[in-house]
């Protein structure tokens, strides 16, 4: 299991929301890329990157930041947030190793499987999932299709990787859900975990459902949980 710290941008700084709500927040730091180079030291696999500004439509994006978080480290990049066209998705793969697209995949699939099909295994969908449905734009719409069905959906197109986030959960520290893991897990695709991580034995419990990746958030910035700790069980 890789482990995948998040570093989330908005307004150049590093932040936390709880359930991706932009009026509940808080600052981490005002230098991303020194906050990179903190995880990749501590010995990330990949470093996990939002664009919360893309990702909540505020008119700005942190194109310039996430530029040089990459040019300041070694360790492969994931890209998030905002990426709803397959031009703004050719410009992130121009810069990460791979990117995250969330609500472009349930508006225009095919532009999706032919970015797939061009930039093999560097494409992993988002399904960011309240109530078993998945949810866009920044998690304030519902897309009206299931878990379930998503996955089946791209995997039919070659990818993967999933990138599972229980909005309830997120940025709540009230443990990741196993549930909706397992069932994502049992599909036979490969699946990053994200959302409520709190402990080491959180990161053990997302580890024995079988997943393929954990990203951590507020717990590791609170200090509750460690990159290296969780490496030395992953």
């Amino acid at each position: 299991m890789r482990v995948m710290p998040a570093i989330d941008v908005m307004g150049g700084s590093v932040v936390r929301l709880v359930k991706g709500d932009p009026a509940n927040k808080i600052v981490y730091g005002n230098d991303p890329a020194e906050v990179a180079k903190k995880w990749e030291a501590a010995g990330a696999d990949m470093l996990h990157v939002v664009d919360l500004d893309a990702a909540l439509g505020t008119g700005n994006n942190n194109s310039d930041v996430i530029a040089k978080i990459v040019s300041s480290v070694k360790a492969p990049v994931q890209v998030a947030g905002g990426i709803r066209t397959p031009e703004v998705a050719k410009e992130a793969l121009e810069k990460a190793t791979r990117v995250v697209i969330g609500t472009m995949a349930y508006s225009d699939p095919e532009a999706v499987r032919k970015l797939a099909k061009k930039h093999h295994g560097r494409i992993v969908i988002s399904i960011d999932q309240a109530g078993g449905k998945v949810m866009v734009k920044g998690w304030q719409e519902s897309s009206g299709v299931s878990v379930q069905g998503a996955i089946a959906q791209f995997r039919a197109m070659g990818i993967d990787e999933f990138l599972l986030t229980s909005i309830e959960r997120d940025g709540t520290l009230a443990g990741p859900d196993i549930s909706a893991l397992s069932q994502a897990v049992a599909s036979g695709a490969r699946i990053i975990a994200s959302g409520g991580i709190s402990s080491v034995e959180d990161a053990l419990r997302v580890k024995s459902a079988g997943c393929s990746a954990v990203i951590l958030g507020k717990a590791m910035y609170d200090g509750k949980v460690s990159v290296e700790r969780v490496k030395a069980i992953a």
